[in-house]
């Protein structure tokens, strides 16, 4: 059902955990399945300089978390902002269909994150 690198980013998940007193913060879920995700960034002269995450799903849920904070992690706000479920799913190699919106509640996880920093640093 799932990919090699799919399954390598569940067994062995990249940048979990949290950061204290984050520069941004979200946490979203996926009515479809009950899955959630909490996102925390660090940023840095408008890079995002340390990403970590909280998954609460399945393999498809923890590999797109763990894929995408990779993606994020030295980007500049805008580059990460612009990071869609389709460029998520590309970088695994693919999800089954059924589970293409795991990497939709990690997408939502860092707009959300990404807007939470513009909000509290006026960007």
């Amino acid at each position: 059902m799932y990919n090699e690198k799919v399954l390598e980013h569940f067994k062995n998940p990249h940048n979990v955990g949290t950061i204290e007193d984050p520069d941004g913060f979200a946490e979203v879920g996926s009515s479809e399945c009950g899955d959630t995700m909490k996102m925390y960034l660090r940023v840095k002269n408008g890079r995002i300089e340390d990403v970590r995450y909280q998954t609460y799903g399945c393999c498809a849920a923890i590999a797109s978390s763990s894929i995408a904070t990779d993606m994020v992690k030295g980007k500049t706000i805008d580059e990460a902002d612009a990071i869609t479920k389709a460029d998520i799913v590309e970088a695994l190699g693919g999800l089954p269909e059924k589970k293409i919106h795991c990497s939709l509640m990690v997408e939502d996880a860092i707009h959300a994150a990404i807007a939470d920093y513009r909000s509290k640093h006026n960007k």
